[in-house]
């Protein structure tokens, strides 16, 4: 008897909800076959089977949500005879029995002392508890005088992913509507929400409510940028494999803005800030189940050739849902471009615990002074939003000009200036 578990889903990641099985009990499995897929606040994956055999007792059902490491079934050897059948309740009883020994933990915490009413929490522990919603204050305490320790919040955080969720509890940042007319309500149609765009909504709002979030804009000339690209796509395309776009040229033009302005780069975590001397770049990628973005890492290293590819390629897989969860972690600043769809102009949404995002627009042919003459030039318009707290207005506009500096001169970068 092989058991089936959750497997790990990566940092931040404690618990997932079962999308669906793809195999009933009693049909055989092969090795490395497909069996259930999970939905994380992040991707979509799926749970190959640990070895070959017969599908036995499914423990977690469609719909449920699971934990890191719990039981989600188990596949029998071989043929499914009476007696390894007979013998599945006995192992399913032990994994279902496991969590027993458990129980003491809690009836200990009393002993614990209390923290200090005015204890600082530590800066792990903040974000555990921010990212899982978990109150601190809950939990029993293991360190010095009672304190919350990062081990105190992960264990609180996997026994609260186990518990069961009440399906009719709204998250409480989940406004409920009021009931629509009768005549109306004959022509809605009510779609429970994937985890994922639980995630991206919840994700989002709390963003609004916890940086100081503002926004600054420029405009780039794309004429040489797009002349370039004429020049140089069809040899590009031949000795790489991959079309010469334009994210190439605004990651690298980033990369050399973040290094001048390196608080753009920076993340706050409590009352510290932490500034990071590598530059690994998030692209928002837009799919039938939400936005995602993977991250390419190590940019001011790799080639406009190795960025372009790196970005067709998780563009493909995220859209075919095959990203894996630490690709799209680590993102030390995001790149969204909206012009694809043809927007003109927006104000793009901080992708925490980052600092800024830029994002892309339309271009769009328009009249400009240029040497005391009007000219048409094809202009996109770029906007930056940033955490004010961590970046300051002289910062923000600076990067932006930095950015519009290198787009308009290509050759600042491959002269590194």
């Amino acid at each position: 008897m092989t058991e089936i578990r959750v497997p790990t889903l990566g940092e931040s990641v404690t618990e997932a909800t079962i999308g669906r099985w793809f195999k009933k009990p009693g049909e055989a499995v092969a090795v490395d076959e497909p069996l259930v897929e999970l939905e994380t606040d992040k991707v979509t994956i799926e749970v190959p089977a640990p070895s070959a055999g017969t599908l036995g007792e499914i423990v977690a059902k469609d719909g449920e949500t699971v934990a890191v490491g719990a039981l989600l079934g188990q596949i029998t050897d071989g043929a499914a005879p009476a007696k390894p059948a007979a013998a599945a309740p006995a192992k399913a009883a032990a994994p279902a029995a496991a969590p027993a020994p458990a129980a003491p933990a809690p009836a200990a915490a009393p002993a614990a002392k209390a923290p200090p009413s005015d204890a600082p929490l530590a800066p792990s522990v903040r974000r555990l508890s921010t990212e899982s919603g978990v109150d601190a204050s809950t939990v029993p305490g293991s360190g010095k005088d009672g304190r919350v320790t990062k081990g105190d919040m992960l264990a609180a955080i996997e026994k609260a992913a186990s518990a069961p969720t009440p399906v009719n509890q709204p998250a409480a940042a989940v406004q409920v509507r009021g009931p629509s007319p009768a005549d109306d309500a004959a022509r809605e149609e009510r779609v429970k929400m994937t985890r994922l765009r639980q995630t991206i909504a919840r994700r989002l709002k709390e963003v609004q409510n916890t940086a100081a979030m503002l926004t600054t804009f420029n405009e780039v000339d794309m004429t040489n940028v797009m002349a370039l690209r004429a020049q140089y796509k069809d040899v590009f395309e031949k000795k790489h494999g991959a079309k010469l776009g334009f994210m190439g040229f605004f990651t690298k033009a980033c990369v050399q803005a973040l290094k001048d302005i390196p608080a753009v780069n920076a993340e706050m975590d409590g009352t510290d800030l932490i500034y990071k001397n590598y530059y690994h770049i998030g692209v928002a990628v837009g799919t039938d189940k939400g936005l995602v973005v993977p991250v390419v890492r190590d940019c001011d290293e790799k080639s406009i050739a190795d960025i372009e590819k790196s970005i067709v390629d998780y563009g493909k897989r995220a859209r075919d849902g095959q990203l894996k969860i630490e690709e799209m972690q680590g993102g030390t600043f995001t790149i969204t471009n909206g012009g694809i769809y043809g927007s003109l102009m927006s104000t793009p949404i901080l992708n925490a615990p980052q600092s800024g995002i830029l994002g892309m627009h339309k271009i769009q042919e328009r009249p400009v002074v240029i040497g005391g003459k009007i000219e048409v030039r094809p202009m996109m318009y770029l906007a930056l939003s940033y955490d004010h707290r961590v970046i300051d207005g002289k910062e923000a506009v600076t990067f932006l000009v930095r950015v519009k500096e290198s787009l308009e001169d290509p050759a600042r970068l491959v002269l590194d200036l």
